[in-house]
Order: C-alpha cells, then sequence, then structure tokens
C-alpha cells in the first residue's frame, strides 16, 4: 500500500530497471538488501548510489514501509563502502532527496555518497 503523498511505485524506474540487471552498473558492494554502483554523471571525484533491492520512492516510504530487518540491512550496507572505499578520512558527503522540491530526479530511494574533494557547504548560507 503506498503512503500517504508518496504515491505508487513505478517498476519502470531507471534503478528497477538496473536492479533487474536490464541496464548495466559499474558495481561497487551487492548484499541481500543494497546494490551500489558509479553514478554516470558523477558531481564528485567519487559519487556512488546506494540504492534499496526493494520497492520504496523515499526515505519516507523506506522507513514507513521496509521492515526493520531492511532498514538496519541498507544503512550498514552505507557504512560498509564508505569503509570499503576508504572515505572515513578526509571524509565524504551522503545526501538522499525527497521529493520535487529536493531534486529527486529518480522515484527509488537512493543514497548519493560523494568524496575525493572538499565538498564546501551544502547550500549558500
Amino acid at each position: 500500500m503506498p503512503v500517504k503523498g508518496i504515491g505508487t511505485y513505478d517498476d519502470t524506474n531507471i534503478f528497477a530497471r538496473i536492479l533487474r540487471g536490464e541496464i548495466p552498473c559499474r558495481k561497487v558492494h551487492e548484499d541481500a538488501w543494497s546494490l551500489a554502483f558509479h553514478d554516470i554523471n558523477p558531481q564528485a571525484p567519487t559519487h556512488i548510489l546506494v540504492i534499496p533491492k526493494g520497492r520504496y520512492i523515499s526515505m519516507a516510504d523506506f522507513t514507513a514501509s521496509a521492515s526493520s530487518e531492511e532498514i538496519a540491512g541498507f544503512l550498514r550496507a552505507v557504512g560498509t563502502i564508505a569503509r570499503s572505499l576508504g572515505l572515513e578520512e578526509p571524509g565524504y558527503r551522503l545526501l538522499a532527496n525527497v521529493g520535487e522540491d529536493s531534486g529527486q530526479e529518480v522515484p527509488h530511494l537512493h543514497i548519493h555518497l560523494f568524496a575525493g574533494r572538499p565538498l564546501g557547504p551544502m547550500l549558500v548560507r
């Protein structure tokens, strides 16, 4: 059942197609809960997308609908990826856009992992 205000999951979105193997990706990590791959239009020297394997549109949808095991597995995967890529020092940024006003382009929950240079402030101060 869709979460109020979130809509219905679209099985034709690009990340759903990547998960089904219809579109290739440069995989960084895969486990039972997540798939991580290089962004095709990187905004930093390291730009990884981490997506849950379930049909979730946004963080609101995910936290309302996913099991505790899925949530824990997905979030642990994000940390595992950052550690495996050696990003703990000097640091990295995580970003999850939710909805049109934030600039979410693909209606499948995804976390951007940016690193590889000083990233500066997130928003204009």
